[in-house]
């Protein structure tokens, strides 16, 4: 059952990944420096997959497909810890070869270090945000069905109200200081971004807790998540 979690985790991380950084390079290849209209085809192709994804793997692992949110059901009791530990382990590692995936398809060089800079205090606090908010949706959401259209409608106006575009995910942070595009954010930013996102991600669980989202009876063992 686990090695089954495992590889849906990886397989969905892979999957996140190469759509968000490669339809990052098919945006900016297409849309003629106006970069709303890449920032618009990115967000697309993020909410679709995120939706597929989450409808298909959610039954099998959770679809969390994020270290914060992993962290977040290891909180709760609803992940054991050593399985939260394999779940965040495959993440990165998928995250990381989704971002090659993209790469080769795009002929691109595999190996990359990202230039785009993303630091200050309004991209810190805009990955607090979206992850807090992220948290919050994933925790009032009952099943994977739910939770595809509620995770996937968050993260793709996050893209546009926040002025990080939404991370919301380390994994994805790590994976995309990889890739020198559109999507990219310099390694030495990585760290800040993902400080911010998990201390986003537990005040997403004291919010919830407070407004008592995600206590009603007849919630599943796994949490369909981002």
């Amino acid at each position: 059952m686990l090695r089954r979690a495992l590889l849906s985790e990886g397989l969905g991380s892979l999957l996140l990944a190469a759509t968000v950084i490669g339809s990052g390079i098919m945006a900016e290849r297409l849309a003629g420096g106006n970069l709303a209209v890449a920032l618009l085809a990115n967000t697309a192709a993020t909410v679709a997959v995120l939706a597929t994804l989450i409808a298909l793997l959610g039954p099998i692992s959770g679809a969390h497909f994020n270290p914060a949110v992993s962290v977040i059901e290891a909180l709760r009791g609803r992940l054991p810890i050593s399985h939260a530990i394999g779940y965040i382990a495959v993440q990165i590692a998928g995250c990381c070869l989704g971002a090659l995936l993209a790469h080769a398809m795009f002929e691109m060089p595999l190996i990359q270090a990202s230039a785009h800079l993303r630091t200050g205090p309004a991209q810190w606090l805009s990955e607090g945000v979206a992850t807090s908010g992220l948290i919050l949706v994933i925790m009032g959401c009952s099943n994977p069905n739910d939770a595809a259209w509620r995770v996937a409608a968050w993260i793709g106006a996050a893209y546009w109200f926040t002025a990080s575009t939404s991370f919301a995910n380390p994994a994805i942070t790590i994976a995309r200081s990889l890739s020198n595009s559109f999507a990219g954010i310099a390694p030495a930013h990585v760290p800040a971004f993902i400080a911010s996102q998990f201390a986003g991600a537990l005040l997403g669980l004291l919010l919830a807790r407070i407004l008592a989202i995600g206590r009603q009876e007849g919630l599943p063992d796994k949490s369909p998540a981002l």
